[in-house]
């Protein structure tokens, strides 16, 4: 099993925008690409973060996903929306395998 985990730090004064954002490409994700994205907050630590999470069944899977999303015209213009939300650079994204 493949675990993606994206976090990102939300620029300041953009809390509300930010997780109205979340939910809205979750929603998109979950639509078009048949794969449930959870939204996560921090409980610890910086509290001005999100994280989605999806699990798949292998790499092909997560590659075979995500390539129809960098291709899907409505998905990057979503995409594009979020700039201002989070802080440059502050974007990350991670791969895990379940043990």
């Amino acid at each position: 099993m493949i675990v993606f985990v994206r976090t990102g730090a939300i620029a300041p004064g953009k809390g509300v925008e930010a997780w109205a954002f979340a939910h809205k490409a979750a929603a998109y994700w979950k639509k078009n690409f048949k794969q449930e994205l959870q939204l996560l907050r921090p409980i610890g630590g910086n509290p001005n973060r999100i994280a989605w999470s999806t699990r798949y069944s292998n790499l092909a899977a997560f590659e075979a996903t995500t390539g129809k999303a960098m291709q899907d015209k409505k998905y990057l213009e979503l995409l594009v929306t979020a700039g201002p939300l989070f802080i440059p650079g502050g974007i990350h994204d991670a791969l895990w395998a379940t043990a």
